[in-house]
């Protein structure tokens, strides 16, 4: 049977949970401590918005953990993103305060750009990332909703490492892309481990354009399909009929997806429900024009729109709707009021050196 570890959570003391929350979900069990280890950053957008990117607390948790635990950090550990053709994830981790953490730990970061999945990238062929081969991977996701395929977890985090700067050419098929990279991280990593952050929880069109809810939730596992729809269930979502991707990925045996046959240690979350379920039915303008593209009216001119030379109007226009108006008038106000909480008053000293001073 799957495990996943959850439990509740403070800004006081979610650095040190991070560490109980790990031994809970047995990693020591699922990361061979001789091999070289990738910390999988979720970076979503590259300004700060609650929920939607790896937290820094998550991530100094995870890399306090593995020091105390022996793994020579500095030396084995190593994070990894990808750019993608409308997020700066340079400019993310700086501004999502992730950088400050890795500097003090001399972790230094990649950021990987070779393409998989040789249905989509067929004149590229196949070709792994160099970097990831051979390595244990430790996915770093946040709890929080997706436009195209419910929620986004531990599954989905490999779509920004194993794919290129071209990646959206999957998203009419997204579902299976993200059981093909899961194949795919079985066959290349020694160890699979999966850290996932709710401690505010993003409802709406995500990744990028949600509203953030403190729910004060980690959870941890070695089963990126088991975490997955736990993580689902407690947003609202039946894992097994509302998102495709855990189905398929149940159905491929790669991991456990219904959370009937998942054991849960740690916190009691049988009547946790965030009611976010209603998500599905979300969209951004962005979105809803990316739908009609991938799955409407507008598939047949889906290659000359977004695999063509014109395609930079479709870059252009996202960061114009999503920077240039979305944050600025619905982004915002909405970090403003993260930022009178706990986790708020957390994030703001993490740009002041709190990692130095809790390490």
């Amino acid at each position: 049977m799957s495990k996943v570890a959850v439990l509740r959570t403070s800004p006081e003391t979610v650095v040190e949970d991070y560490g109980r929350l790990m031994d809970l979900a047995g990693y020591r069990q699922a990361l061979p401590f001789d091999a070289q280890t990738c910390l999988r950053i979720n970076i979503s957008w590259h300004v700060y918005m609650p929920a939607c990117s790896t937290t820094p607390w998550q991530m100094h948790g995870v890399i306090q953990k593995l020091a105390s635990d022996g793994y020579e950090v500095a030396r084995d550990l190593i994070a990894a993103q990808n750019d993608t053709v409308v997020v700066s994830c340079r400019e993310g981790a700086v501004n999502n305060h992730l950088q400050p953490v890795l500097d003090h730990y001399r972790v230094p970061i990649a950021y990987l750009s070779e393409p998989v999945l040789d249905r989509v990238f067929e004149k590229q062929g196949i070709q792994i990332p160099k970097l990831l081969l051979g390595k244990n991977v430790i996915h770093l996701p946040t709890v929080k909703t997706h436009v195209f395929t419910g929620t986004t977890g531990a599954m989905k985090n490999a779509f920004g490492g194993l794919l290129n700067l071209n990646r959206h050419w999957t998203h009419s098929v997204i579902h299976e892309t993200l059981v093909d990279l899961l194949r795919i991280q079985k066959e290349i990593h020694p160890g699979i481990f999966a850290v996932m952050d709710g401690t505010i929880a993003g409802e709406g069109p995500g990744p990028r354009a949600m509203r953030p809810h403190v729910k004060n939730y980690i959870l941890a596992s070695s089963d990126c399909v088991a975490i997955d729809a736990i993580a689902a269930k407690m947003m609202g979502f039946d894992p097994m009929t509302d998102l495709r991707f855990l189905r398929l990925a149940h159905e491929h045996g790669l991991g456990v997806g219904r959370p009937e046959e998942i054991e849960i240690v740690g916190a009691d979350i049988r009547n946790v429900n965030f009611g976010f379920r209603g998500s599905l039915a979300e969209n951004t303008f962005a979105s809803w024009g990316q739908k009609l593209i991938y799955w409407g009216p507008l598939k047949p001119l889906e290659n000359l729109l977004l695999r063509s030379p014109i395609v930079p109007w479709s870059y252009v226009a996202s960061r114009a709707y999503h920077d240039g108006y979305w944050y600025p008038t619905h982004g915002k106000p909405r970090v403003r009021q993260i930022m009178k909480t706990g986790w708020g008053e957390l994030f703001q000293s993490y740009g002041n050196g709190v990692a130095r001073q809790r390490s």
